[in-house]
């Protein structure tokens, strides 16, 4: 059954939400494929699909899959993937582009999933609009939904040290969005509290097209 103490929707789901929709497009066209042509990130991504097909056939989740292209890659690495994101907007183009797998429309705050069901959660430059208030509620969230054992890769932007950016405007649209980045040792510290237990932290400097470090993080949940 699903969670009845989730952690409801926030001001700052619906304002994601709403920011996602107008500018759903070109947001897209911004981004395309971009593990294409960076090969850490891709090896990471592979592994962390190795480390779940290890431990057998159950679903994964990518929450936040905007575009689709991350599911589109797990999906070709062999797993069983299906993709959730807040915004109908993505999930349409998701679906228009990749019509041969699951997207979802759906919060990380409040998981429409049975417990212990899935085998991993990615969670790609989504939490990046999480407030720190909510954090170790989304993680608990993932750790309600993963079966034992199950892993989750998250990545997102980084520095020495935490902070947040407020935007306005973006791709010509009016928006209403915070951006947070953290080190990954706070991200490792919300997971623990959550009860899900670290397993590697990655950092790599920006490259051309980039302003700051991106962090990745892998977790599991312990096994029964």
């Amino acid at each position: 059954m699903t969670n009845p103490h989730a952690t409801p929707a926030a001001g700052f789901v619906d304002a994601t939400r709403a920011s996602y929709d107008a500018m759903a497009e070109p947001f897209t066209d911004f981004c395309g494929d971009w593990l294409a042509g960076r090969p850490l990130d891709r090896a990471l991504v592979t592994a962390f699909a190795e480390l779940v097909r290890a431990q057998g056939s159950a679903p994964v989740a990518d929450v936040g899959s905007g575009p689709g292209h991350i599911t589109a890659r797990l999906h070709d690495l062999g797993l069983p993937v299906f993709g959730i994101d807040l915004s109908p907007r993505m999930v349409a183009l998701a679906r228009r582009t990749h019509p041969h797998l699951r997207f979802h429309v759906g919060s990380m705050t409040s998981l429409d999933l049975p417990d212990e069901t899935l085998g991993g959660i990615s969670a790609l430059y989504s939490i990046i609009h999480v407030p720190d208030d909510h954090l170790s509620a989304v993680f608990a969230e993932f750790h309600r939904v993963l079966a034992p054992g199950g892993h989750v890769l998250l990545a997102f932007q980084s520095g020495d040290e935490d902070g947040h950016l407020h935007l306005r405007e973006r791709f010509g649209q009016d928006i209403c969005l915070d951006y947070y980045w953290r080190t990954p040792d706070t991200v490792a510290a919300r997971l623990t509290e959550s009860g899900l237990q670290p397993v590697a932290r990655f950092l790599r400097e920006p490259d051309e097209e980039e302003k700051r470090p991106r962090a990745f993080v892998l977790a599991r949940r312990p096994p029964a």
